[in-house]
């Protein structure tokens, strides 16, 4: 049984948030896992442009002050998306960032983006899993000698819900790892999109893209799933083939989250912020309004007993009426399953659990 350290929303004027961050992320063995001079990467979502239910940058910078009190180098960090989007290569991901509150003079902390400028630049990570062998992690992210991941906790549209698991799974994965997770067929090609501009056959590495009538052609046995063609198409015509089943995605997830922590035996810590759970992921350009009110912070060691624990605390909170959830508003209720009925979304710590990342049994501790 794990350890979760929570701590609610509730101040006064002896102490704050911020205070109470601290003493979390203390009680959690935040000494134990960052030790002076380590490159520490603290693991976030920037959010996307327009979104507004993103961890606030003022959060980021005390649990940078708090690392940098151990005498350690703590660096902001995440991942290329997969899709065209604000942060599908590191200037824009960057600039993003810095528009959404997380430049230096706020948050005190540079940004390196794990997976290098165009999001190719990743490290082969043997794991022994039941679905992968290999995986494909931000270089930065493996080069790092700490790893301290601040997760928003919400709803999400494929896993159910985010939290310490996939913020680490997914967030960590170079764009190929993240293709491996959700795909297993080659990028497709819009034949009424493409205009025939010759960008993506010179940015494959692999040759696998031709002309045939004008239009570009992906040959799926010499794509390599890089997927640096759908970020350079300035007329977003390529696009991922979503084909991989929920269920199978939060099993790759997990597995890439035990590739993410390879080399990081004790040299991690998690911390999970239950506040603004929006229905969906902090990706899109808008946020829609939180299904329950907010509930507290969360920290541990272990993302699996995390990650259950603020399941539990979300069900167990009331449902807001007039929000997306459109069942289990009572205490109790499945919240997830509220907004998304077709997802099983236990499967991510199911399986998680199995291939020896954490537990699902936990204590939760008050601080």
């Amino acid at each position: 049984m794990s350890r979760v350290f929570f701590t609610d929303m509730r101040t006064d004027h002896t102490e704050n948030l911020f205070d109470k961050i601290a003493k979390l992320l203390s009680s959690a063995g935040l000494a134990k896992a960052v030790a002076k001079d380590d490159l520490t990467a603290v693991k976030i979502h920037f959010g996307e442009k327009g979104n507004h239910t993103y961890l606030r940058p003022v959060f980021a910078r005390r649990v940078v002050e708090e690392i940098k009190k151990l005498g350690a180098f703590p660096f902001l960090t995440d991942s290329s998306t997969l899709y065209p989007g604000q942060r599908k290569e590191a200037v824009s991901a960057i600039t993003c960032a810095i528009e959404n509150g997380f430049d230096y003079s706020c948050v005190g902390a540079p940004i390196i983006i794990s997976d290098g400028l165009r999001g190719v630049t990743e490290t082969e990570v043997l794991i022994d899993g039941e679905l992968l062998k290999k995986t494909y992690i931000g270089t930065e992210i493996v080069e790092a000698d700490a790893i301290v991941a601040m997760t928003h906790f919400k709803c999400h549209e494929l896993t159910g819900f985010g939290g310490a698991i996939k913020n680490i799974g997914m967030g960590c994965a170079s764009r190929k790892g993240k293709l491996v997770q959700h795909s297993t067929v080659a990028p497709k090609v819009s034949q009424k999109g493409c205009t025939g501009c010759g960008v993506c056959p010179r940015s494959c590495a692999h040759d696998a893209i031709s002309f045939a009538d004008g239009k570009a052609i992906i040959d799926p046995q010499k794509c390599a799933g890089c997927s640096r063609c759908i970020t350079v198409c300035p007329f977003k015509a390529i696009n991922i083939q979503w084909n991989e089943a929920a269920d199978m995605t939060m099993r790759k997830m997990a597995e890439y989250s035990k590739g993410a922590l390879i080399g990081k035996s004790g040299k991690a810590i998690y911390i999970n912020f239950i506040t603004q759970v929006s229905p969906a992921c902090d990706c899109y350009g808008h946020s829609d309004a939180p299904i329950v009110n907010d509930i507290g912070i969360c920290s541990s060691t272990d993302p699996v007993a995390l990650d259950q624990a603020c399941a539990d605390l979300v069900n167990g909170a009331r449902g807001n009426e007039g929000s997306a959830l459109r069942s289990g508003h009572e205490p109790g209720g499945d919240k997830f399953r509220g907004c998304w009925p077709e997802i099983p979304w236990e499967v991510q710590l199911e399986h998680a659990e199995k291939i020896g990342l954490g537990s699902r049994a936990y204590e939760l501790v008050k601080v």
